[in-house]
């Protein structure tokens, strides 16, 4: 098939037979319910713009098997040039959403590229799981899957899952194994975007202790989103009009995010790529250099995310003339401190990239490291600063329909800004509501706080695996010498 249109992903949802559910309703086409079609619409086009004549060449590569074009996000880098080109794919895909589409499928399809790579890793824990890891690779570019993928496990007992010990009773975990496959019985949390995908991805969890009593919950496979025995469970849906001017971000970037259950679910064996082994899939994340390459893919979403709410917030102070104050100036300048820090970061990672031991060119991952740390607080400060900015201008934003009504032009006449007509003003300031104080904008700040989990167990990461000595040797030199 290689590179997928638009089209061909949302047929391939309807024909995915899913089972989601949103309340009380199980919706058997996620591409025409209210609360998802916006979302499948953007994914749609993403696709397709790997066949839009003037970006195809920038979106895709031909394939190793087949000479078809398939994603480029796909692409095994081996040069500097690869990992600049990857990243201009990646560039153009996050700036579609503005950075509001946290779960866009290269985020997954790197983390497949490394584990193929990778495979050799998984090789120690059963050989078949290292062929296992190159078939599924090969299969998901050759067919451009939409991926999801989910690590963390209900946290029904908080002492048990923060020392490593899942609560038995919740967590997904094997139940039994035959000559076909593995069954596992229980729930995982946090598969956004899972029901718009095709297959997910379930992942050792980075936390899991590595000990006797937790093999049956160690393991890595990939399935399809319709497997039986698979449910999906949305939280509520922050699809509140389908309107793109009243809700600009919630009516097109609802990802939706999901509890997954697992009632004995046959994984088969060649969709297996760890098993029992808590110490291997402890040490998956960062020994397959998974890591590194999605921390680029986030980071450059980030980027897009900043550059998004920094242009939201020059275009507030040129339409309320506030733009030559030095406090609001301050504000602004601080989220364009903020860009240049996040682009610094993703040039240094480029810049520096080598020759990893699996033979991919990966990006230096402490800058990236650097990065996926900081903007967590970054964010919800610049929509604190677009709230300060906006003030009483975010309380004064009519639905769109009132500009058809017979306040009309009284809204046209008293809500005209110094720098726009009402009409305009309503505009920018519902897209800056729905960036910094709807439903949709709470969850963006309380993702980008957790995107890479705990951010004090991140620091600590940080800390233990950051090169410290040859600092430390510096001051030490430094204090013997004699002048």
């Amino acid at each position: 098939m290689g590179a997928r249109t638009g089209s061909e992903y949302l047929d391939g949802l309807r024909q995915g037979n899913a089972e989601i559910w949103l309340g009380d309703e199980r919706i058997t086409d996620v591409t025409a319910h209210p609360a998802l079609q916006g979302c499948a619409q953007s994914m749609a086009a993403l696709y397709d713009m790997q066949h839009t004549e003037n970006l195809r060449d920038e979106m895709t590569y031909p394939s190793p098997t087949t000479g078809d074009p398939v994603g480029l996000s796909f692409i095994t880098p081996r040069t500097h040039e690869d990992l600049e080109k990857r990243s201009g794919m990646m560039f153009n895909w996050s700036r579609f959403s503005g950075g509001m589409l946290g779960r866009s499928s290269d985020y997954i399809n790197v983390e497949i590229m490394a584990a193929a790579a990778a495979a050799d890793f998984y090789h120690q824990n059963d050989p078949r799981f290292g062929e296992n890891a190159r078939n599924y690779y090969e299969y998901a570019r050759e067919n451009d899957l939409c991926m999801t993928h989910t690590l963390v496990n209900p946290q029904s007992n908080r002492a048990l899952t923060a020392s490593g010990h899942p609560s038995t009773d919740v967590a997904l975990r094997i139940v039994d194994e035959n000559a076909d496959g593995m069954v596992v019985r229980g729930a995982r949390i946090l598969a956004t975007l899972g029901a718009l995908a095709d297959e997910i991805m379930v992942f050792p969890s980075t936390v899991l202790k590595a000990a006797s009593d937790t093999n049956s919950f160690a393991f890595a496979f990939t399935i399809p989103c319709g497997t039986p025995g698979m449910k999906f469970i949305c939280r509520e849906s922050l699809v509140y009009s389908e309107s793109q001017i009243d809700h600009p971000l919630g009516s097109r970037f609802e990802e939706m995010d999901t509890i997954v259950v697992f009632d004995d679910v046959l994984v088969p064996w060649d969709r297996v790529f760890l098993k029992s082994d808590p110490e291997l899939c402890t040490r998956h994340f960062p020994e397959t250099g998974c890591l590194a390459h999605m921390a680029q893919q986030v980071t450059i979403k980030n980027i897009c995310k900043t550059e998004f709410v920094l242009g939201i917030a020059c275009s507030i102070a040129d339409a309320l003339g506030s733009n030559e104050f030095q406090h609001v100036q301050e504000k602004i300048a601080e989220c364009m401190i903020n860009l240049e820090i996040m682009r610094a970061c993703l040039r240094a990672s480029e810049a520096d990239a080598k020759i990893d031991k699996w033979g991919v060119m990966a990006p230096d991952r402490v800058p990236l490291d650097a990065a996926r740390n900081v903007f967590p607080k970054m964010y919800p400060r610049m929509i604190e600063i677009l709230q300060l900015l906006s003030a009483s201008s975010l309380m004064l934003i009519p639905p769109d329909s009132a500009l058809d009504s017979p306040v009309a032009e009284d809204i046209d006449r008293y809500l005209a800004a110094a720098n726009c007509t009402a009409r305009d003003r309503i505009k920018l300031f519902r897209l800056a509501w729905d960036v910094a104080c709807s439903a949709f904008a709470g969850r963006q700040v309380l993702y980008e706080r957790f995107f890479f989990g705990d951010p004090v167990r991140m620091m600590s990461v940080l800390y233990r695996t950051y090169d410290k000595q040859p600092l430390m040797d510096r001051v030490d030199k430094f204090l013997s010498r004699d002048h």
